[in-house]
């Protein structure tokens, strides 16, 4: 029965245990049905129901439903071999389990279906089916024995009023390990109470708990003493999932341990003796703090009230939709709640999103403490105008940024309203798909090595890198920080993770995020044991001159006495959150945030909107609510979606003979994997393995967004998108030259993943019919077409270096530009002229010269890097590149007119450090 390596109890895959319950369940049931059909007297499948069933029983504790009343019940009527009354059971339980029911129905926590209201009478009539009042679970860790859970349960429960907001149940645990476990896969507990006194080690018999607990906490060591041991667990959760309250019970002296350090994960501390009902009233706060959303509850009041409106927007209120001949349907399509929620006015709790001082503020301020940020900041205009805001802010003319040359267009642009000067820096090429991954540390560290030997470290000022990027590609910010600050220990870094923002709620993303590395960072530099960690590398290293190339390959350890933490981090809520179309967000974990405050709200006006969209905040606000208490369970559940679909895709025996998604080992070079894995879970690699190559390889790979590779079924990625989208529903955002970017995310189910799994299956049997009616010759069209999608694939261009006119030091090895005067000498026409790509002038310039000196940006749609930027120099390799371009979309190049240059003339006698 157990052959399955995923089946429970075993903790086998990445904290998917709330998706394989749910699967066991499943199983549970089908067993149950067949045994009832087959009659008691059938052992065999009696047996089966026996052996899943004690499969399921170790893990159950963790959640509240169905509790041990329940399964008491169903485990009574396999005792009693009563077939009938254990499918009703198994039906029942499964499908509360599989539809959440049990969170809106009481009737579903009792056994009997003939309205026996044993378990519910203890509740007034008011309380019963609350469908209305979010349903939350409540871990107690307590020494009490397990006999005494039942009791404690139904007192909490007993507990509930009417005028709760929300509505609780109650799971158990007896040990430290169980309740780790209980906390990590069951999403519904949102609160804890540790209660002094309890076990360390599980009673639990599951072969790998401690190994899963380890690999996800970090350490497996039971603490010296009792008392550490509660706030151990909290420190522990806190770290694995930081949106928890936490609250301890305990006999210690409660006032000494509240001001003490070990109390700061803890929300509340008790005495052990306090009032339950006070302990009751405490969980509701706490989750009444994190439901809470000032903007959008304000303006859903506002939206009541007789307004009056003399300010200049008609829609608002609806009169001139409603009443209209014309334009009515607009009301009808929208609803009048979007009508009456507009205003253009900051007053009546508004507020104003350019000095705000009342909900946007306390929305924002929740925004900071649910993404990990000191500071947030939202966004109306997406995250293209969040990155100019934040580049505007921390840069001035002259400084030098370390940047990714395929980082979004907005970061481009933004050097070229700051004055900042670009270092372009490449990321390693995957030709294969005609894409780019990120860039390796080594290249970042030989930037600021070359700036250091120059005598221009001083005016790198901030490193800027996508992470993850659009295919996927995670940095490991941790140690990317760390170098680059043993360099330059006062370095900003501008992590742009537009399309990275719902990884703060998932424990396996969290480690590969900007901010988690901030937080982990600032607490590792604090830390006696750093001190002594530095002060022993230092004195082996010995003295090493400024720019040795040796620097380049060893660990380097900045000094915790100089060290700064100064991080931003620019999301698009919108792209993996539930908010509408540009949303986004700047969160900011900098030390030294107060000398670009000021400089910071500058570049916010200048880029802000006096009349940002209200329903635009209100969607941030409330992204943050559903992600700060469902977002754990969303983010497990999407990621093991993807990982589903990765599994069947690859697996399937006609799918995968002509689309592939592409592996870590395809996307990842073997030299940025040091772990050497392949692939996500069995058989390729264990799950200890695979979470081990994302705490230390250089990159990883986000298994939530899957490049399938169409080309080798003849598709190139803007036709197959296209296919996708006309025939069968599927919407794309992302190609290449062979493949498509498909992204799951929080709004993804089962169902659109067996529709794009049922699309490419069809597509597969319709080449394999095609192919076996057209005979030879059609095979060898189809064959053709395959190479030239799959092998005589265009080599991608570097970036090649800014014109000497641009460059302070033509011939030093740094090789940061001023692009801001390029681009403004564009504006002036007699600067400018155009050639043709497929001209021989082209030929003849990059063989006899002048050079050829870009414009303008020129940014082809795929792959969407810029190719061109104003001031570089056009080399044979870019060229070669756009004339086999075979795509519609190119930003900056209109093949009518031609390639958008700098004049030699214009350029003649300019000296970089003239212009301005």
């Amino acid at each position: 029965m157990n052959a399955d390596p995923a089946a429970l109890p075993q903790l086998s895959t990445v904290l998917a245990a709330a998706s394989m319950r749910a699967d066991h369940w499943r199983q549970l049931n089908a067993y149950a049905r067949a045994w009832a059909a087959a009659g008691t007297d059938s052992a065999e499948r009696r047996g089966a129901c026996v052996e899943a069933l004690a499969d399921l029983r170790p893990l159950e504790q963790c959640w509240a439903y169905p509790g041990e009343r329940l399964l008491g019940a169903l485990a009574a009527a396999l005792a009693d071999n009563d077939a009938a009354q254990f499918a009703r059971l198994a039906r029942k339980l499964s499908a509360a389990i599989l539809s959440g029911d049990f969170r809106r129905d009481e009737q579903a926590w009792n056994a009997d279906d003939d309205g026996d209201r044993t378990l519910l009478d203890a509740l007034p009539p008011e309380l019963l089916g609350a469908p209305d009042k979010p349903y939350f679970e409540v871990l107690i860790v307590t020494p009490n024995e397990p006999a005494l859970w039942q009791r404690a349960r139904d007192e909490m429960r007993a507990m509930r009023r009417v005028d709760d907001q929300f509505h609780y149940a109650v799971t158990h645990a007896g040990s430290f390990e169980d309740a780790a476990l209980a906390a990590m896969v069951n999403a519904d507990v949102q609160a804890v109470v540790i209660v002094d006194g309890f076990r360390f080690t599980s009673l639990l018999d599951i072969p790998d708990l401690k190994q899963f607990l380890a690999r996800n906490l970090g350490s497996d060591d039971e603490p010296s003493t009792a008392g550490a041991l509660s706030t151990s667990l909290a420190r522990a959760l806190k770290h694995f999932r930081p949106e928890l309250d936490l609250y301890l019970l305990t006999d210690r002296s409660p006032e000494r341990l509240a001001g003490s350090d070990e109390a700061a994960p803890l929300r509340r501390v008790f005495h052990h003796v306090e009032e339950p009902m006070e302990v009751h009233l405490a969980l509701l706060d706490g989750i009444a703090d994190r439901y809470e959303t000032p903007y959008f509850d304000n303006l859903k009041k506002y939206a009541l009230r007789p307004i009056g409106t003399f300010h200049a927007l008609p829609i608002a209120r609806g009169k001139s939709i409603f009443g209209s001949n014309w334009i009515r349907d607009m009301g009808h399509f929208y609803g009048t709640n979007i009508l009456f929620a507009e205003s253009s006015a900051t007053t009546g709790g508004l507020d104003s999103l350019l000095e705000p001082t009342g909900t946007i503020k306390r929305a924002q301020t929740a925004a900071a403490r649910a993404f990990g940020a000191k500071r947030a900041y939202f966004g109306t205009n997406g995250t293209s105008t969040s990155n100019k805001i934040v580049v505007q802010a921390v840069c001035k003319p002259g400084d030098i940024v370390i940047v990714d040359r395929n980082c979004h267009k907005s970061h481009h642009y933004g050097f070229v309203l700051s004055g900042a000067q670009p270092y372009y820096v490449e990321a390693f090429p995957l030709t294969q798909y005609s894409m780019y991954g990120a860039v390796p540390l080594r290249t970042i560290k030989q930037a600021l090595l070359d700036c250091q030997a120059g005598g221009k470290l001083d005016r790198v000022k901030v490193i800027d890198m996508t992470n993850c990027t659009f295919d996927g590609h995670m940095y490991n910010p941790q140690r990317v920080m760390e170098e680059c600050l043993a360099i330059k220990p006062d370095l900003i870094f501008l992590w742009d993770e537009a399309w990275f923002g719902f990884a703060r709620f998932s424990p396996l993303h969290r480690r590969r995020t900007g901010l988690g590395a901030a937080a982990a960072l600032t607490e590792r530099y604090r830390s006696k044991a750093y001190r002594t960690e530095y002060e022993a590398w230092k004195a082996q290293r010995g003295k090493v001159e400024p720019g040795d190339p040796a620097q380049l390959d060893e660990h380097l350890l900045p000094d915790p006495d100089k060290v700064r933490i100064r991080v931003y981090q620019t999301n698009s809520t919108h792209k993996s959150m539930s908010a509408f179309r540009q949303g986004s967000m700047m969160l900011v974990w900098d030390e030294d945030f107060h000398e670009v405050e000021g400089p910071f709200e500058e570049a916010f006006f200048a880029h802000t909107s006096t009349s940002p969209n209200l329903q635009l905040i209100a969607s941030l606000d409330l992204a943050r609510r559903q992600m700060e208490l469902e977002g754990y369970g969303l983010t497990l559940k999407m990621t093991d979606l993807a990982l589903r679909l990765r599994r069947t895709i690859n697996g399937h025996p006609l799918i995968s003979k002509y689309f592939h998604v592409a592996t870590p080992e395809d996307m990842i070079p073997a030299e940025f994997r040091a772990s050497g894995l392949r692939d996500y879970g069995p058989p390729n690699a264990s799950w200890v393995e695979t979470l081990q190559a994302w705490d230390d390889d250089e990159f990883a790979l986000d298994p939530t967004r899957l490049t399938v590779i169409c080309g080798a079924a003849g598709f190139d990625g803007t036709q197959f998108k296209g296919l996708l989208a006309e025939r069968f529903d599927i919407q794309i955002n992302k190609t290449s030259r062979n493949s498509i970017l498909v992204q799951t995310n929080i709004n993804n189910t089962h169902s659109d993943a067996a529709l794009l799994i049922k699309a490419l299956a069809d597509l597969s049997r319709e080449i394999e019919a095609r192919l076996a009616q057209e005979g030879a010759n059609g095979r060898q069209v189809f064959a053709d077409r395959v190479r030239a999608l799959m092998t005589d694939v265009p080599d991608l261009p570097n970036f090649s270096q800014f014109h000497d006119a641009f460059r302070e030091a033509p011939d030093g090895a740094s090789n940061e530009g001023h692009m801001r005067p390029a681009f403004f000498m564009a504006y002036e026409e007699a600067n400018c002229e155009f050639v043709r790509l497929h001209s021989d002038d082209v030929d003849r310039r990059l063989a006899e010269g002048p050079q050829m000196v870009s414009a303008n940006f020129v940014i082809p749609y795929p792959p969407g890097f810029p190719i061109m930027v104003p001031g570089q120099v056009i080399t044979a390799d870019t060229i070669a590149f756009m004339r086999k371009l075979d795509v519609k979309e190119i930003h900056g190049y209109h093949a009518a007119q031609g390639i958008k240059l700098i004049k030699p003339d214009a350029l003649a006698g300019l000296r970089a450090g003239s212009l301005q």
